[in-house]
């Protein structure tokens, strides 16, 4: 039976995608629920799996080519993929059952288990036999081929030929879907809003302290996740986003839309660009869900399995360019909110505290802001807000 393979329901807010790259090719046997084809769009990487057993018979649109929700880019043949070719078995071979010339019984229960084709191992058993062994390393083959297929990607478009004496090397390559998608949402954002920046400091003394202090608890308590930085600051923007509602807000034509919500945006770096997974109703949450949700997001992140559904609305959003070094920077809106938090790198620097010089660990906050929406007194005191409640968290439990 004929099976049309069409590209995903794409939702209102994605018009169209890019074929990333196709993992199998015409003719080619596929496992039911094996990984296809990955689909480009400018929020995340879509993965298209072979809906029955079969084979792939023809490719509609090739890698690089743009398609619309729902259209048809692949033939498919449904039917059982042929089997592997294994002897008969033998009761005189080795003691875990291997079949001589063949597949033992538990490489192929792992097999079937597991959606290997064991035409495609190579067996490394006497006489050339698939053993359990065998399988198991191509199930954990198969689980990090997306990923690397990914690297190679990148590899391959940032890799630079090996350039002659007094030659003047180039490399043109096309913007992936989400790079370009970033860029014209950066556009967008800086002609679209009024945007402004207010910079404060923070002393991150009583934090540390805080961490230090309550770290091996904290772990042990919540099955090893570690209290991190990020999830005192998801805390003190809630506190204050509560206090300045308009921060909390976005602008929908005439309209402003004050949010009863605090869905809060983490911005995380990836090798195909910036995602910002959303962490929904962290007024509701305590210090470890946050730590877990965004740990859970930088893994998806990395691997390249954010949903539309992570990245999709967001009231506020927070970037931190400290972990990559950064001192200073100026974060960007992210359209329709109205606010950004930027954090950036501690380090120990000369403050005066009741007249004396001392070292302290200090950070440099600056908050983006939609002057339209936002007066400058206001977002001063959103920041200020958002200081105060860093350098003594205990505001934060008491709400006051």
């Amino acid at each position: 039976m004929t099976i049309e393979i069409k590209a995903p329901t794409f939702p209102e807010s994605i018009s169209e995608g890019t074929v990333a790259q196709w993992h199998k090719q015409p003719g080619e046997a596929v496992d039911r629920d094996e990984l296809l084809v990955d689909i480009e769009t400018d929020k995340v990487v879509l993965e298209i799996v072979a809906p029955e057993a079969g084979t792939l018979t023809s490719i509609l649109k090739a890698e690089g080519e743009t398609v619309d929700s729902e259209e048809v880019i692949a033939q498919f043949e449904a039917g059982a993929a042929p089997a592997a070719v294994s002897a008969p078995a033998s009761d005189s071979d080795s003691s875990d059952g291997e079949e001589p010339m063949g597949v033992s019984p538990s490489a192929r229960k792992l097999a079937d288990e597991s959606g290997i084709d064991l035409e495609r191992v190579t067996g490394s058993g006497r006489d050339g036999r698939i053993t359990k062994a065998d399988v198991s390393a191509a199930v954990a083959a198969k689980a990090s081929a997306p990923k690397a297929a990914t690297a190679a990607r990148v590899d391959d478009q940032l890799a630079m030929p090996a350039p002659l004496p007094g030659e003047r090397v180039e490399r043109r390559v096309t913007m992936t879907r989400l790079r370009a998608r970033i860029a014209e949402r950066l556009v967008e954002a800086q002609q679209n809003a009024a945007m402004l920046t207010t910079f404060n400091e923070v002393d991150m003394s009583a934090v540390m302290a805080l961490r230090k202090q309550h770290q091996e608890r904290f772990q042990a308590r919540h099955n090893g996740t570690k209290l991190g930085f990020m999830s005192f600051f998801v805390r003190a923007c809630v506190e204050a986003l509560k206090r300045f509602p308009s921060v909390n807000a976005s602008i929908d034509g005439n309209d402003v839309v004050y949010h009863g919500y605090y869905d809060i945006g983490v911005a995380v770096s990836t090798e195909r660009g910036l995602v910002v997974p959303v962490i929904r109703d962290t007024d509701a949450l305590g210090m470890a869900q946050i730590e877990d949700q965004i740990g859970a997001y930088g893994r998806k992140a990395r691997d390249g399995k954010l949903t539309l559904e992570d990245m999709t609305g967001g009231t506020f959003t927070i970037s931190n360019g400290g972990i990559f070094g950064s001192m200073m920077s100026t974060p960007i809106l992210n359209p329709p909110q109205t606010g950004v938090l930027g954090m950036h790198n501690i380090t120990q620097r000369a403050v005066v505290i009741d007249g004396e010089i001392v070292a302290r660990p200090m950070m440099y906050l600056a908050l983006s802001y939609d002057h339209r929406l936002i007066d400058g007194r206001e977002a001063v005191q959103f920041l200020v807000t958002i200081k105060q409640l860093i350098e003594d968290p205990a505001l934060i439990l008491l709400d006051i």
